[in-house]
C-alpha cells in the first residue's frame, strides 16, 4: 500500500510545502546566481526515471556556462575551476538540489528513490542488465538508498546494486532511515566530491566520449556562452 499509493501522496505533500517554504530562499538564490556568472538560473539536464522514461530534471546552475564541453566531462572535484563561486555553496550544501522539488510534483521524482543517471552515463539504456533495469522499477529520487552509503565515492556497479535492494526492501520506515541519514550526509557534506572516475571499464579505454576533453578551463568567461542538454554527474 506504501509503495503503491502513499508514497506518492507523501511526495506531493513535501514538494508542495517545500516549494511553499523554500520560495523566498530560492528567489533569493536565483538572484545570487545571476548576479554571479552568466548564464539561466536553472539547469535542465534528461536523465532516465520510472520504466526507462526520459525526463528532464532541475538545478540550480551551479558551473559556468559550457562546462560539460571541457575539462573532466562528467567528473567534478572541489578544485573544478569551472564550478562558480556561488555554484561552490550550493553544491556544498545541496542547495543546487532545490528545484527538484517541482520534479517531485510533476510525477518525475520521488523524494527517496534511487538518484536518476544520466541517458549516457554510466552507460546507455541498452547495456544494462535486466537485473540492473530494475532500479528503474519506481520513480528515483532526490535522495536515496545509494547516496547515504557512499554518495560518489561508489562506483557505479555498486551504486546500482544498491539501488535493486531499495527497489526490494521499500517501505515506510527505510525511507524515513534514508531521511534523517540524508540529513546527516547533507550537514557534514560527506562522500561529495568525486574521487575518480566511477565507472570501471570493461574493454580499453581509449574514449570515444565528446565530453571527454584536454583542456580544462580557468575562468568562466573562457567557455563561451552555448551549453548542451548534458552535464557533471550527481
Amino acid at each position: 500500500m506504501y509503495k503503491h499509493f502513499f508514497k506518492r501522496f507523501f511526495d506531493i505533500i513535501i514538494s508542495l510545502l517545500a516549494i511553499i517554504i523554500l520560495l523566498i530562499p530560492m528567489l533569493i538564490i536565483a538572484i545570487a546566481i545571476k548576479c554571479d556568472s552568466k548564464g539561466p538560473v536553472i539547469f535542465k539536464q534528461e536523465r532516465v526515471g520510472k520504466n526507462g522514461k526520459i525526463f528532464k530534471i532541475y538545478k540550480f546552475r551551479s558551473m559556468c556556462i559550457g562546462a560539460e564541453q571541457t575539462g573532466s566531462g562528467v567528473y567534478s572535484d572541489k578544485n573544478d575551476a569551472r564550478v562558480t563561486k556561488v555554484g561552490r555553496f550550493l553544491r556544498a550544501t545541496s542547495l543546487d538540489e532545490l528545484p527538484q522539488f517541482f520534479n517531485l510534483l510533476k510525477g518525475d521524482m520521488s523524494f527517496i528513490g534511487p538518484r536518476p543517471p544520466l541517458t549516457y552515463h554510466p552507460w546507455a539504456w541498452d547495456r544494462y542488465t535486466d537485473e540492473q533495469k530494475r532500479m528503474f522499477e519506481t520513480r528515483p529520487g532526490i535522495t536515496g538508498w545509494a547516496q547515504v552509503n557512499g554518495r560518489k565515492e561508489v562506483e557505479w556497479h555498486r551504486r546500482i546494486e544498491l539501488n535493486v535492494w531499495y527497489v526490494d526492501h521499500i517501505s515506510l520506515w527505510l525511507d524515513i532511515k534514508i531521511l534523517f541519514m540524508t540529513v546527516f550526509k547533507v550537514f557534514t557534506n560527506a562522500n561529495n566530491e568525486n574521487t575518480g572516475a566511477t565507472v570501471k571499464e570493461e574493454s580499453n579505454s581509449s574514449s570515444e566520449n565528446p565530453l571527454e576533453n584536454e583542456a580544462a578551463v580557468s575562468e568562466c568567461e573562457s567557455v563561451g556562452e552555448e551549453t548542451i542538454s548534458v552535464g557533471i554527474e550527481d
